[in-house]
């Protein structure tokens, strides 16, 4: 680490009584931004992604919350169970607006991008990808049966494609949203954990244990690639406006890098277990973590920034 590297005391975000498996920020909408966080204890919570203050919950699973998602104006929630289903609900009030039977675990979800781009994608073990139409709940989804149990599932460019990860290969699969078909695959070295698009759409960055890489979004060539030292990285996210990448893993730390060099500018420490998932507030200014000890830890981006450049 950094000489210049400053420790911070990150906000604490309590509620979750089970480990914190996935989060979401939604875009800026006029009453700000706001974070979506999926836990083992059944429950998804909505926090302000600003202060992490708590603004509600999103109860009725029966089995752990697996994968939570905000469409882009924060109205829509999307949650994914063990319980087997995945479930739509009004971010504003809390209530369950529709629910989807699934026949295994449901790992992930994600809404389409857009105001007005009512599409939800799911994927599990079942190996079965669905796409639903939520102008038209009733209907039945857009489905294509792959090989691999599927752990991860975004959209990206303009929603006309989409990104799978997968649990039990490693890869991440380039799938057409509208044929549903394998266009082409990201090579990785392992199975990967955590895929993060970001809010531009013009780069990609994929974590699979041993390394963590950054795509062009465009071409889908990558562009750099490291393997962090000491630990198993399970989630990573990059800032571009400030040249950051944050990663968490089974050390308990969330580590700041520069995603030019990849020094490691600062190590955060308070989690008190494996920190499954990271990802940045739009406008990078900070980021949260999310780990197996049940909270949030929600950290500046400017003290690290901040202390590896300072003369």
């Amino acid at each position: 680490m950094s000489a210049k590297a400053k420790s911070q005391t990150p906000l604490v975000c309590h509620g979750h009584t089970r480990p914190i498996v996935d989060l979401q920020y939604s875009a800026v909408t006029p009453d700000g931004y706001f974070l979506i966080s999926a836990s083992k204890d059944s429950a998804a919570q909505l926090r302000n992604g600003e202060t992490g203050d708590w603004i509600g919950s999103f109860l009725g699973h029966k089995g752990a919350v697996w994968g939570a998602a905000l469409d882009d104006p924060a109205l829509l929630a999307g949650t994914a169970s063990a319980d087997f289903t995945a479930r739509v609900w009004n971010a504003v009030t809390g209530d369950e607006l529709h629910s989807f039977e699934h026949k295994h675990i449901v790992r992930t979800i994600d809404f389409a991008h857009g105001s007005s781009a009512y599409r939800m994608v799911t994927g599990g073990p079942e190996k079965l990808l669905r796409v639903f139409d939520l102008t038209r709940p009733e209907a039945e989804p857009q489905t294509a049966s792959l090989a691999a149990k599927i752990s991860g599932a975004r959209f990206l460019r303009d929603n006309s494609a989409l990104l799978l990860s997968y649990s039990d290969r490693a890869g991440v699969d380039l799938v057409d949203a509208r044929t549903l078909e394998v266009t082409r695959t990201l090579a990785t070295a392992s199975p990967v954990t955590s895929i993060d698009v970001l809010p531009g759409g013009d780069r990609i960055v994929t974590a699979d244990g041993g390394r963590i890489q950054v795509w062009d979004a465009a071409t889908l060539e990558e562009r750099a690639a490291f393997a962090p030292e000491g630990y198993r990285v399970e989630s990573a996210a990059l800032a571009p406006g400030c040249g950051r990448i944050v990663a968490g893993g089974d050390d308990m730390w969330v580590h700041l890098h520069d995603a030019a060099d990849f020094a490691e500018l600062e190590a955060g420490r308070g989690h008190h277990g494996p920190v499954h998932v990271v990802r940045f507030a739009p406008g990078e200014g900070s980021f949260a973590s999310g780990s197996e000890d049940g909270t949030i830890r929600i950290w500046q981006t400017q003290p690290a920034a901040a202390a590896a450049d300072a003369p």
